[in-house]
């Protein structure tokens, strides 16, 4: 049965731009809406006007678009670059609340997919050991760090990261703290918000790029 939750995932790119939207999955198919026409239901390997759907699982679905492979969560939108798009010269980035009120959205760092959740209490980008490793970062090849967590001090290294992309925004040159200890997200914290100022909408969050 097609769940009732809505992910949009809206285009703000500057050229032509598309939105793909996922409404629901009914077992291992997606039910998806492009460009604002009628919702489609599609199988692993079916196109929908140049989206193809690559795999469905746990209420998510994975499609490829433009040369890009993205991942649609149920609750969490982000703004993404359209068909042939998604070059990183956006300015506006629209997250959209989960169930419990995070803002968590498919990213990239150094053009490597990452899951980020928007962490305004963060100095810098917040990455673990296995986060880090998976993109190709050598973190102890940065500074050595101390970090005060729960379970008292551990030690960390600060990393400067060459992009960090949401949707189609890219910054560059972005400071982060990678941690050894295991962490579910990528934390998205004020070494890339402060790029931008920053509004909340009811359950959405807009960041518009400072110039």
């Amino acid at each position: 049965m097609a769940t009732g939750l809505a992910v949009t995932v809206q285009a703000q790119a500057q050229a032509q731009t598309q939105s793909i939207t996922l409404t629901g999955t009914i077992g291992s198919r997606a039910i998806l809406i492009v460009g604002g026409g009628a919702p489609r239901t599609l199988a692993a390997g079916e196109s929908l006007q140049g989206v193809r759907l690559v795999s469905v699982q746990d209420g998510q679905a994975i499609v490829e678009s433009g040369g890009k492979r993205l991942t649609l969560r149920m609750g969490a939108p982000a703004s993404v670059g359209g068909s042939g798009g998604g070059g990183g010269g956006g300015s506006r980035i629209v997250l959209t609340a989960d169930s419990r009120g995070h803002f968590v959205t498919a990213g990239g760092i150094n053009s490597r997919p990452v899951t980020f959740m928007l962490d305004t209490g963060a100095t810098s980008v917040g990455m673990s050991m296995a986060d880090a490793q998976r993109i190709g970062l050598d973190p102890t090849r940065g500074q050595p760090v101390t970090m005060n967590t729960a379970n008292g001090t551990v030690p960390g290294w600060r990393v400067k990261l060459e992009s960090v992309k949401v949707g189609d925004v890219t910054v560059y040159d972005v400071d982060a703290i990678v941690s050894p200890q295991p962490m579910p997200y990528v934390l998205l914290g004020n070494s890339f918000i402060n790029r931008f100022s920053m509004r909340r909408d009811a359950d959405q969050m807009v960041l518009e790029r400072r110039y």
